[in-house]
């Protein structure tokens, strides 16, 4: 599906896109016909390869750097946007999916202040300040998707830190939701599993042990992949799940049940 004068292909602007799970959303939109913009933090050659994937389906695509625990650079990231937007023709994009993300394992007793704050920066302040700043931009009736983690249902040592900043965001997801309906946008929150990617130094892809482990502990008996995610997001994108709001959506194969 490609832009038409008559009807365009909606828009949809995903934050760290280059790689993992962020790519395999940025591809599974882009086949059910949005145009794609990304962002990603340094890795500019894997965000080229995946705006090029994009192009190959006959969408338009870009990428643009941003580091979402750098808040003060929000401003100067929304004019690249805007930028963006007027080179295509557009002055609104339809969906916001707030994906980037990095990970620390440490245990409670272990963290440090500098690990926590780091991961306010870039799981809660960015999305919370980002989102904030990117309204302006958001067409009324479009979406925002949050991403969470199964560790905000289920407890496993070493993620304290994080999975209570992806607390913080499921409960700001239905704050969105409530404040932002009545510009028609609903807001909704996507928690992953354990996942093959490598997130957190590639843990659950290449430690054999805790892959077993995982895989032990999921009905469907295996660890996530990333396919698994983006078609989650691709959907809830979708016409047919307009009316879904406020919800949290766990795609972990049933971890943990």
């Amino acid at each position: 599906m490609t832009a038409t004068a008559s009807s365009p292909s909606p828009l949809t602007l995903i934050s760290g896109g280059s790689r993992g799970l962020g790519r395999n959303m940025a591809l599974a939109v882009a086949r059910q016909g949005h145009d794609i913009l990304i962002t990603y933090r340094s890795q500019q050659a894997e965000a080229a390869a995946v705006v090029a994937e994009i192009e190959a389906f006959g969408q338009r695509a870009a990428a643009l750097p941003l580091d979402v625990g750098q808040s003060d650079t929000f401003d100067a990231f929304v004019d690249a946007v805007r930028a963006q937007l007027t080179t295509w023709g557009h002055d609104r994009f339809d969906h916001l999916v707030n994906n980037a993300g990095m990970g620390v394992h440490a245990a409670f007793t272990e963290t440090t202040r500098a690990q926590f704050d780091a991961l306010v920066d870039v799981h809660l302040k960015g999305p919370f300040f980002l989102t904030q700043a990117l309204l302006p931009l958001l067409a009324d009736g479009g979406r925002i998707i949050n991403i969470s983690s199964g560790l905000t249902r289920f407890a496993l040592p070493g993620y304290a830190a994080y999975a209570a900043m992806k607390g913080a965001v499921e409960v700001l997801t239905r704050y969105q939701a409530k404040e932002l309906g009545a510009r028609g946008i609903a807001v909704n929150i996507v928690a992953p599993g354990a996942i093959e990617t490598d997130f957190g130094g590639g843990a659950v892809r290449d430690n054999a042990q805790l892959n077993a482990f995982v895989a032990s502990q999921t009905a469907l008996g295996r660890v996530g992949l990333p396919d698994d995610i983006g078609g989650v997001v691709a959907s809830l994108l979708s016409p047919a799940n307009r009316w879904v709001n406020a919800q949290r959506i766990e795609a972990s194969g049933g971890m943990f049940l």
